[in-house]
């Protein structure tokens, strides 16, 4: 787990406060149900079907595993609301660097427009110098323009044109 974040932290969206904290083997019937839910991530097979659960599991316990990585939860009520994965990755460019990587921003359905979001991403600006990253970064798939939307209005700015492989 990504070492040096104080945990849980309470944290307040529109509609009220909520808690994060690490993501455990008990939150993961949540975050399978938070990644399929995303019509994005259900046309790339992220289905909550229970021949993947395992996958996700071992996914899970390496990211749990990984000093670098953390999978984190929002949680309200003993309910998971949303999701996020935090990456830190030491770089040479940019006068060597670092930067958190963002992945895997999935808040549930219901609760959209609530400020949860928001919230997360002011956190993680917060955050990353505390851990010696001088960039917050992510990527985002070319159809989320609502995402892409709610980036900016956060600051982020589309800067660059990613490409992927896949092996």
């Amino acid at each position: 787990m990504l070492q040096g974040l104080d945990l849980p932290v309470e944290l307040t969206a529109t509609d009220g406060a909520f808690r994060v904290r690490a993501a455990g083997p008990a939150d993961l019937d949540a975050l399978i149900a938070l990644i399929a839910a995303d019509p994005v991530s259900a046309a790339r097979g992220d289905t909550a079907s229970d021949e993947d659960r395992a996958a996700y599991a071992s996914a899970l316990e390496r990211l749990q595993e990984d000093p670098s990585n953390v999978q984190l939860v929002a949680e309200r009520g003993g309910a998971v609301i949303a999701t996020l994965q935090l990456t830190l990755i030491p770089g040479l460019s940019r006068r060597g660097t670092t930067r958190l990587q963002v992945e895997t921003v999935r808040v549930r359905d219901d609760l959209r427009s609530a400020g949860i979001g928001r919230a997360l991403m002011r956190w993680v600006g917060e955050i990353a110098p505390r851990r010696g990253a001088h960039l917050v970064q992510l990527t985002s798939d070319a159809q989320r323009v609502d995402a892409h939307r709610f980036y900016e209005r956060l600051g982020y700015e589309a800067s660059h044109v990613g490409y992927k492989l896949h092996v």
